[in-house]
């Protein structure tokens, strides 16, 4: 049975070799998706190819799109495409940042609108700080001032990092609304209600959502932040790819970060804040002092406890090994370092100034073959008898009573807002920017209360922008290199998958048919291989043993029972013979008929033995052609098969 198993396993080893090279192309195929899905669990927006406002082929480059500047389709306050090229109702700051050096504290930061560098949308402007190393600012009235009521507040816009980011920002701020607010001395302490969006300085990738709170017994405003996205957030700021970002606050106080549509990070304005909304109720009271007799030792020596007399602190640590032996070869009279002899004294050296000159060491040459050089000394083994400086054993503190802490009272400063979200009004918008890298384009600037208000704004703008970069996008082989770029372990991977082909090309298609014949023939007298054909003949054969041996068994009992139906007619007939006395003729015929009946049954069994053992002659012969006839029948089932 053996052979005939061995082509089934090897054709199972090839199919697994074969899964295995699915799963790792898979594998490389998911990762280069990877890096255009944020998250799988969000659903993103399907944006509307048959609209009347955007009339893009798909098919084409970018430089045949047809774009058209966005208008919003419902209720908003505020929007801005720059599509006109320059900065309408936008007031450039004039004022300088406090607490900052005089050379730099300027806002004097360079502002441009113009189109993108790379995925560029024939039409499409947008907003660009411009300058590296200097302070930006600049700000726009609202269409309307905000106030937090009943309507959600929506803030979207579009960030490119063209040319990726050092150290800067790209957040804007909603500026509160006051009577001296004055846009051209915005600066960095100029008070806002909200802050959102991207923030970058080193390797830490931040996106912002900071609410400014004002504490309703204090009057007093403190910043609220956003617990951090869980998400990576390292590939927005170094694609050079547009990327929308927005925040949803919502009227039952809870908000929404989104990143080209895909929720990065939600939470409740009440518990998902630091530092809280709300105080606790209770605080540590501040003139509570820890009593002098507190004790906080959980364990202490035992003071029962006594030394042994047999211990002793005296014993040193290591003692020489009184064992060792100098080993033979021991240059005792040689110095491990001489002089150098091939020294000379510098011609400037001057004993007077530098001392008495003495040529630098160098490594004795005669030690380097011996074993060691100068005074042999016995090494240092660790002390057997050495135990340390006695301390007590440590049980446990009867008079434990824990750490203590401060007492708790009731927060004189305890406040419960259930409504953060009713903030202080907006009435403008502003970028107040520091950067190290310059052209992050800023562009699709929208306010509003409706998710399908932004939703349509971002599809006429953001949209075409994404179908342009991807319509644009390098091929395969680029991307391939690109990632693994980031990840030089995908380098694995690709070896692996150009080398699977070529090993399950061999795999397949080496000659295996050989091998198994050679086994075969090898194994042919241990183990003859049975085909389901002859297992049914040697069924049958069974069979028709089975019945001959059954029929034979039948001719025998039959014989035998004739037999014995004879023996009792010989019986019955001597019985009715005796009945009547018979003469002395009679008798000597009686004895005559019965000599010539005993010579008869004589030869009665005679014939009798002759004919059971003629009828096993002819049962054997009936048997040898009933076996006959099976072996033709079996050679003829075996050549059918």
């Amino acid at each position: 049975m053996g052979p005939s198993i061995l082509p089934i396993n090897s054709m199972q080893v090839q199919w697994d070799w074969l899964y295995l090279g699915v799963l790792l192309i898979s594998s490389v195929t998911a990762e280069i998706h990877d890096e255009e899905i944020q998250d799988a669990d969000v659903e993103v927006e399907d944006f509307d190819t048959n609209s009347q406002e955007t009339d893009i082929d798909k098919g084409r480059s970018s430089l045949e799109v047809m774009y058209k500047t966005p208008e919003p389709t419902g209720e908003v306050y505020f929007t801005e495409t720059f599509d006109d090229g320059v900065l309408t109702g936008w007031i450039l700051s004039k004022t300088k940042k406090e607490d900052t050096d005089e050379n730099i504290a300027k806002y004097d930061g360079r502002w441009e609108v113009e189109e993108l560098k790379e995925n560029t949308v024939p039409g499409d402007r947008g907003l660009v700080l411009k300058s590296i190393a200097r302070h930006h600012a600049v700000s726009a009235v609202l269409t309307k001032p905000f106030i937090f009521d009943t309507k959600p507040l929506i803030v979207q816009y579009e960030v490119n990092f063209q040319d990726g980011i050092d150290c800067g920002g790209a957040y804007v701020k909603l500026l509160s609304s006051s009577d001296d607010l004055d846009l051209e001395y915005f600066f960095d302490k100029t008070p806002y209600t909200i802050m959102f969006g991207p923030d970058k300085c080193g390797e830490d990738y931040k996106l912002h959502f900071i609410f400014r709170y004002k504490n309703p017994k204090t009057g007093d405003y403190e910043e609220k932040h956003a617990k951090r996205p869980d998400v990576d957030l390292k590939k927005f700021y170094s694609d050079k790819r547009t990327h929308l970002y927005t925040l949803v606050l919502t009227p039952d106080d809870t908000f929404e970060m989104l990143i080209d549509q895909s929720v990065v990070s939600k939470g409740s304005l009440l518990e998902d804040m630091v530092p809280p909304v709300n105080p606790p109720k209770e605080i540590e009271d501040p003139n509570d002092k820890k009593p002098d007799d507190w004790d906080e030792r959980a364990k202490i020596p035992d003071p029962n406890a006594v030394k042994p007399d047999d211990w002793d602190e005296d014993e040193p640590s290591k003692i020489e090994d009184h064992d060792a032996v100098k080993p033979e070869g021991w240059l005792d009279d040689e110095l491990q370092y001489i002089p150098d002899p091939s020294a000379e004294k510098p011609e400037d050296w001057d004993e007077e100034m530098d001392g008495e000159w003495e040529a630098p060491q160098i490594p004795n040459p005669k030690c380097e073959t011996a074993p060691g050089c100068g005074e042999w000394v016995r090494p240092m083994m660790t002390n057997p008898n050495y135990k340390g400086k006695w301390k007590p054993p440590m049980i446990d503190n009867p008079n434990y009573q824990g750490i203590w802490s401060p007492q708790k009272i009731p927060n004189p400063d305890y406040f419960e807002d259930l409504h953060p979200f009713e903030m202080t009004a907006v009435s403008a918008i502003g970028l107040e920017l520091w950067s190290m890298t310059p052209d992050i384009y800023f562009d699709n600037f929208i306010i509003c209360s409706e998710k399908e208000v932004a939703d349509r704004w971002a599809a006429d703008g953001w949209g075409l922008k994404k179908l342009v970069a991807s319509a644009n996008e390098p091929g395969m082989f680029s991307q391939l290199l690109t990632a693994a770029e980031d990840r030089p372990w995908l380098w694995v991977l690709y070896i692996l998958t150009l080398a699977l082909p070529v090993g399950l090309g061999v795999l397949f298609c080496w000659p295996t048919k050989k091998i198994e014949e050679d086994i075969d023939y090898k194994k042919m007298d241990a183990s003859k291989p049975v085909t389901k054909g002859e297992l049914e003949q040697e069924r049958g054969e069974i069979n028709d043993e089975a019945e001959l041996e059954e029929e034979k068994d039948i001719a025998v009992e039959e014989r035998r029972q004739i037999e014995e139906m004879k023996k009792e007619m010989i019986k019955e007939r001597r019985k009715e013979g005796r009945k009547d006395p018979p003469s002395e003729g009679e008798d000597k015929n009686d004895e005559e008929n019965e000599a010539a009946e005993g010579s008869q049954e004589e030869e009665g069994d005679k014939s009798n033995k002759s004919g059971s053992e003629d009828e096993m002659k002819e049962a054997d012969e009936s048997i040898g052609c009933g076996d006959g006839l099976m072996k033709s029948v079996r050679k003829r089932r075996v050549r059918k098969d």
